[in-house]
């Protein structure tokens, strides 16, 4: 048996940084005061349906949808924002006293497509959402937390690129210069491309097939569209970006490849040699109105998400170890079967005053107990054989140096703790 094509098992050794990361990005929420958000990891079908869009490639080919026992369509979620959305209506969060509701999740997502690196069918995102303002300082603050992600882990090679994809009455005539520019090149279109220059022409734009196309260089920008408003929105993300010292590039054509977005959008680039040829990190933008249109009243929102598998391969591009302590405090080598019993006895007293220790369970001799706690990376060994039984002691060996002390074994957990909190 293996496992299905598109997950991954992260083992002991690995897991390790994983845990690290995420400890790192829900630190660094509690600095913006942004709070966890757990959500089902199965939604009905309608959900991403009306919140990601009938037109994008995620509704069309990539959902993993079933029917449950009670005929009920159901799907494992693709990504956050919109289960964030539902949970944030369906409990009134709207009506909380304390707004906006700043929100982080973190957890797998599922999406039908070619595994590739750090593209799984099984991925995990780290994601925030920003519910009830419609301040351009809090579209900078989001795009500043998402560069601190990768900042605060040691990434340097990184690139902020944002766009503005203006508001309905902009996106509406953007969308008539699009059908008319691209609809003499239709033929010379992949069919999907064909597909939404009728549906949803922005989506063109994205595609991975045709974006060497010519029509794509000379394609009309969204920002020659921009109504006043939304020019002057953009004006003040950009100028709040500016304040925060956090350079970018404004890319014409970048659009986000799900339905919902409007005004600012922006994406995090790899830069590091070597990372690969998909370059993006994460990304995310505003979605004023998809509260509403999952029966919530008039809601501004943004929000991004990025791969903690890419997250993972920047790093390693970057060559960037993370400290991530792989030893343990101390090991028990137990010679005797009374010596054994007490071994069990201090193990568990130890563990309940927060030392982290381990001991041999396959009755191995002392010899290969020893290359066990080399192994473990343990810095201290405890030795307790029939003649420290005897005097009431354990040998406790400082891996590191090699000394070795006589403990009493009734101040065995105190001695420990001390040593291990640098003897303070």
């Amino acid at each position: 048996m293996k496992a299905p094509r598109g997950t991954q098992d992260i083992l002991p050794g690995t897991s390790e940084k994983w845990q690290y990361v995420e400890n790192a990005l829900i630190e660094l929420c509690k600095k913006y005061n942004y709070r966890e958000i757990r959500t089902p990891i199965f939604e009905h079908t309608e959900l991403f349906q009306r919140g990601v869009g009938d037109t994008t490639d995620i509704v069309q080919k990539e959902m993993y949808t079933f029917e449950d026992r009670g005929g009920r369509s159901l799907t494992l979620r693709p990504e956050g924002t919109a289960s964030v959305v539902r949970s944030f209506v369906e409990h009134k969060v709207f009506g909380h006293p304390m707004q906006p509701t700043k929100l982080f999740y973190i957890g797998p997502m599922f999406r039908y497509e070619r595994p590739q690196q750090g593209r799984m069918r099984q991925f995990y995102q780290f994601g925030i959402e920003a519910l009830g303002s419609a301040d351009p300082a809090i579209d900078a603050e989001v795009m500043a937390l998402a560069m601190a992600a990768y900042q605060e882990l040691g990434l340097k090679s990184l690139k902020l690129v944002i766009n503005s994809l203006g508001d309905s009455e902009s996106r509406k005539q953007h969308r008539e210069a699009l059908i008319k520019h691209f609809d003499p090149h239709r033929e010379e279109l992949c069919e999907d491309c064909q597909v939404r220059l009728d549906k949803n022409p922005l989506r063109v734009l994205d595609c991975k097939k045709d974006r060497e196309h010519p029509a794509m260089e000379t394609a009309p920008s969204v920002l020659d569209y921009l109504n006043e408003e939304s020019s002057e929105y953009f004006e003040q993300v950009k100028s709040y970006l500016d304040v925060m010292e956090i350079p970018y590039v404004v890319d014409k054509n970048l659009v986000r490849g799900l339905d919902y977005y409007n005004h600012t959008a922006f994406e995090i680039m790899s830069d590091a040699e070597g990372f690969g040829a998909i370059t993006t990190l994460s990304g995310g933008g505003r979605y004023n109105g998809l509260v509403e249109d999952m029966g919530g009243p008039e809601t501004p929102g943004i929000g991004f998400a990025l791969s903690i598998e890419r997250l993972l391969m920047a790093l390693e591009a970057e060559g960037i170890e993370l400290p991530v302590n792989e030893g343990i405090d101390c090991y028990f080598v137990a010679l005797g079967d009374q010596a054994e019993k007490e071994a069990v006895r201090l193990t568990y007293q130890l563990r309940k005053a927060g030392v982290q220790v381990d001991k041999d369970y396959l009755g191995r001799k002392i010899k290969s107990q020893f290359k066990s706690a080399d192994r473990l990376k343990a810095k201290y060994v405890i030795v307790l054989g029939e003649n420290e039984l005897e005097a009431g002691q354990a040998n406790v060996k400082f891996m590191e140096t090699g000394e070795q002390k006589e403990v009493s074994l009734t101040e065995l957990v105190t001695y420990l703790k001390n040593e291990l909190a640098g003897g303070n």
